[in-house]
């Protein structure tokens, strides 16, 4: 591909984005929430391994400068020399180069081995957690290829303590490279109890209440451990799973498998999740691998009780009352066991979702995490700031 022409200095700051997925998950969301916040005055290009999960791209606003280059060079595939060179002419012309989890671990490379020699771009590298094939141990091989990877980039962007512990021991990251950024959400966007009718193709009708959940379909978030853990809640509660994926029909096997198909719903992606999550009477969380879910940042600004696997700093994140319903990760009885204790208690209900909500808005600020990001991305393209 042909790489963006030089620009005058003071031109508009051009930013590279490169992502293992732009489906509308949790990095890819706040991904765009930043975008949105540097404005018109900053341009993107926006690639993805993943060329057909795009979702996340509807969450732009208008009037951003924004692009999706459809010759960049795929950034899946053997890592060979010429491959990795391809990649790295291919980020000449920006100011800034942004990388995402392991599925844009070859870019990374491709800035470390080719960067010097074609003055690339500085190189900020976002880790956000693990795929299925890394949930129980981590892969040496891809351990050595991190840390050689990462080695000139200008920093590491980690969400979660655990991630930070990682990134200086098992990839060997020097203390001033790894910054840990707390995700953040617009709180106030939350405090409102939605329509009954505002997720598209699904109502919450008088007198049902919903355990839901928001994520992206994958196998990750073992998504048919929560229908079963669901599956002996009563009759008047449903099950709603907000996202898109390829787990889709697994999911719906699996409610049919238990004879609850009418009561489980993959209504689809929600574009605003502040318009629909404050529907969930109870906040559920499945995963075999999370680190800091964006997910339960917005269902505890929107009040809600949570039951969760303790992955990641799920147990830290919540109130302190509400950490006896965060179970062993991959206890398929206890995660239904705290269901059981939160659908049967009203009054819990509404104390922990108030307890929860106070805690997201002493930790989990957007204002913050945007003035930190905005800082990082301005240091290293040596700019005073950022609009």
């Amino acid at each position: 591909m042909k790489p963006p022409a030089a620009r005058a200095p003071g031109a508009m700051p051009r930013i590279l984005h490169l992502h293992s997925t732009f489906a509308a998950g949790g990095k890819e969301l706040r991904c765009t929430r930043l975008i949105n916040a540097f404005g018109p005055k900053v341009a993107h290009s926006i690639v993805s391994a993943e060329p057909e999960q795009m979702d996340a791209a509807a969450g732009i606003a208008r009037g951003i400068k924004v692009d999706y280059p459809r010759d960049f060079p795929p950034l899946k595939g053997r890592p060979t020399p010429g491959r990795l060179q391809k990649l790295a002419r291919a980020m000449q012309g920006y100011d800034l180069v942004l990388t995402y989890n392991w599925g844009a671990m070859d870019a990374a490379m491709a800035h470390t081995l080719f960067g010097e020699a074609m003055r690339l771009p500085p190189l900020i590298h976002h880790e956000d957690g693990f795929n299925q094939d890394e949930l129980t141990r981590l892969k040496p091989t891809r351990n050595w290829y991190r840390k050689i990877a990462l080695g000139r980039s200008a920093g590491l962007v980690v969400p979660s303590e655990r991630l930070e512990e990682i990134a200086l021991t098992a990839w060997d990251q020097p203390l001033g490279r790894v910054k840990r950024i707390a995700n953040g959400i617009d709180l106030a966007a939350y405090r409102h109890r939605p329509k009954p009718d505002a997720m598209r193709g699904i109502i919450k009708h008088q007198g049902e209440r919903w355990v839901g959940t928001l994520a992206g379909l994958r196998p990750v978030k073992n998504l048919p451990r929560l229908v079963r853990a669901f599956a002996a809640l009563p009759e008047d509660w449903q099950l709603v799973i907000i996202g898109e994926g390829p787990e889709r029909e697994r999911i719906i096997g699996e409610a049919a498998r238990l004879n609850i198909g009418h009561r489980v719903h993959l209504p689809g992606h929600a574009v605003d999740p502040a318009k629909v999550i404050g529907l969930f009477d109870i906040f559920a969380l499945s995963s075999d691998s999370e680190q800091q879910p964006v997910a339960l940042i917005e269902a505890m600004a929107a009040g809600c009780a949570v039951a969760a696997t303790a992955v990641g700093d799920v147990a830290e994140m919540v109130a302190e009352e509400n950490r006896p319903f965060v179970v062993p990760a991959g206890d398929e009885r206890a995660l239904a066991a705290a269901l059981g204790a939160l659908t049967a208690d009203e009054g819990l209900r509404e104390r922990l979702g108030q307890a929860n909500r106070a805690a997201a808005e002493v930790e989990f600020s957007e204002q913050r995490m945007i003035d930190t990001y905005r800082r990082l991305y301005a240091s290293a393209m040596g700019r005073p700031g950022l609009p």
